[in-house]
């Protein structure tokens, strides 16, 4: 009789384990299954797909074609002593260069550093 109500005891503290486990698993269903609920009501508030008609179509004269060109950075200097503010920039921090020859690696050179070579001479 004396071992029962050990037994009584002993399993008093593990069911409240288990049923806090239970109860946090439960909140966390609940919350995962709002979230799903919000998604499904901010996607049936989105405008719809556009059909195949809406579709950007390519223009008649066909593609736009690549355009390759050498940059360089955009100069910052005042000449005359006023500062330059920042609508007076351009849009690009670069300009298209005047020296349009593109520029190759010196001959002897690597071109990358520790590759064993030489170097520029």
């Amino acid at each position: 009789m004396v071992t029962a109500s050990y037994v009584v005891l002993a399993a008093g503290p593990h069911v409240w384990a288990v049923l806090g486990a239970f109860v946090g698993g439960l909140v966390i269903v609940c919350a995962l299954l709002w979230a799903v609920g919000m998604g499904i009501g901010v996607m049936r508030r989105e405008p719809d797909r556009p059909d195949a008609a809406e579709q950007p179509r390519l223009p008649v004269t066909g593609a736009v074609e690549e355009i390759s060109e050498m940059r360089e950075p955009d100069e910052v200097e005042c000449e005359d002593g006023k500062r330059i503010l920042p609508h007076e920039l351009h849009a690009a921090g670069t300009r298209r260069s005047d020296d349009q020859h593109r520029h190759r690696w010196a001959p002897g050179g690597s071109g990358s550093f520790g590759s064993g070579g030489p170097g520029a001479h």
